[in-house]
């Protein structure tokens, strides 16, 4: 089956057109930068992906997969002639809550489920609602899947995910821990125990997303325990515009102080705190790593801080693991920042986290799975690229192909 896959980001889009059955890959699109007036997009088909590039300042991320498929639909290397060669679309959404525990058709039903989703993840879910409304009205007889971040942390037990709040928080609102980034968690669990040659099932595994947005997920035998996002996406590390956690009651003391309402409250914290804020160079840790080389004192405390927390989720994982064996770093900065990840782990040794320098910073190994860590650390370090897009396609053909 030929699945589009879509996965709306708080400020990219990527998209992949995948066979399921072959698992070939002929199309690859990346915006990012959107919303802002540097936003731009990528477009590649097989073989060779060469990319094309299309200017995309002013446009939503719903607007950017829009343009792309107007691209898909006109492009003379498009390796489709029409549209509706498109099997199926397979939508990624950060935030299911309790409607959602596995990937699901979007039918009527479960449309208006999502919106009522869209607070849990109020980054994210708005954009992947709008693009699954751009497909319904663009491709309206293609079927689509939705599939969730969350769903792999639905096995998270009790004590972890509930809040010590009044229990009717949780029995009226459904107040709980979440998680996020699920898809890309599982894989990157899966994949790490396939580098280091052991079964998932065997491992204690702590998996590191970290990109614009980040969590980390503690992983025994394959399972999500505990994660650091939370009742949405605002808790945990600290991120390219969100503030990650901080003492609950800065929240209402800068509301009287400021005279604030909630919406503009969630405001700030969602979108105008984190790297963002105390780097004062913007979220994009590329950015903030180039503005601290060039001496910018608050962008060096911006990474600083930002290393500081991961290194501290890290440990606290590491303490609720009954064995740690493995440590796996992915997404954007996970996977591609040589310099983050050796600061990371010049905190961690004592863990038994080991880094091989060399292999590290090794530019041919960039965009290749492989194992970083020194042969004498106790715990195998991995990075792995992210591939939330095969899973996606892949579930989708599964549902759509039971219709």
């Amino acid at each position: 089956m030929l699945v589009l896959v879509v996965n709306a980001g708080s400020s990219s889009l990527k998209s992949q057109l995948i066979e399921t059955e072959t698992k070939e890959v002929s199309m690859k699109c990346l915006a990012e930068k959107v919303g802002t007036d540097e936003a731009y997009m990528n477009v590649s088909f097989a073989p060779d992906f060469k990319k094309k590039r299309f200017e995309m300042g002013g446009l939503t991320v719903a607007g950017c997969l829009g343009k792309l498929l107007e691209v898909l639909g006109s492009d003379p290397d498009s390796p489709i002639k029409s549209l509706d060669e498109i099997g199926a679309v397979g939508n990624r959404v950060v935030a299911g809550g309790e409607y959602f525990t596995s990937s699901a058709v979007i039918d009527d039903e479960a449309r208006a489920k999502l919106q009522l989703c869209e607070e849990l993840a109020p980054l994210h879910n708005p954009h992947a609602d709008a693009c699954i409304d751009m497909v319904k009205e663009l491709l309206p007889n293609t079927p689509q899947v939705a599939v969730f971040d969350t769903a792999f942390h639905s096995t998270m037990p009790q004590k972890a995910f509930m809040y010590p709040l009044p229990m009717h928080y949780y029995n009226e609102y459904h107040v709980r821990r979440y998680g996020a980034h699920g898809t890309s968690h599982q894989y990157a669990a899966q994949r790490g125990a396939e580098l280091v040659g052991r079964p998932v099932e065997d491992l204690g595994i702590i998996t590191c997303h970290l990109g614009n947005g980040g969590s980390i997920t503690a992983v025994e035998g394959g399972k999500s325990i505990d994660t650091t996002m939370g009742f949405t996406p605002l808790e945990g590390l600290m991120m390219g515009t969100r503030s990650g956690l901080i003492d609950p009651a800065i929240v209402t003391y800068i509301m009287r102080r400021e005279g604030k309402t909630p919406d503009e409250m969630d405001t700030v914290l969602n979108k105008q705190s984190g790297v963002a804020a105390i780097s004062s160079v913007g979220g994009d840790m590329r950015d903030v790593q180039a503005a601290a080389e060039a001496g910018n004192e608050q962008a060096q405390l911006a990474i600083d801080m930002y290393v500081y927390r991961i290194q501290k989720a890290i440990g606290s994982y590491f303490a609720i693991l009954p064995h740690t064996d493995v440590i796996v770093m992915t997404a954007g900065i996970g996977e591609n920042s040589v310099e983050l990840r050796e600061a990371i782990f010049a905190g961690l040794e004592h863990l038994g986290m080991k880094l091989d320098k060399e292999l590290n910073a090794d530019p041919e190994a960039r965009g290749t799975d492989r194992v970083i860590s020194a042969e004498d650390s106790a715990v195998k370090i991995c990075v792995v690229c992210a591939d939330e897009e095969m899973r996606i396609a892949s579930d989708t053909a599964e549902l759509v192909s039971q219709l």
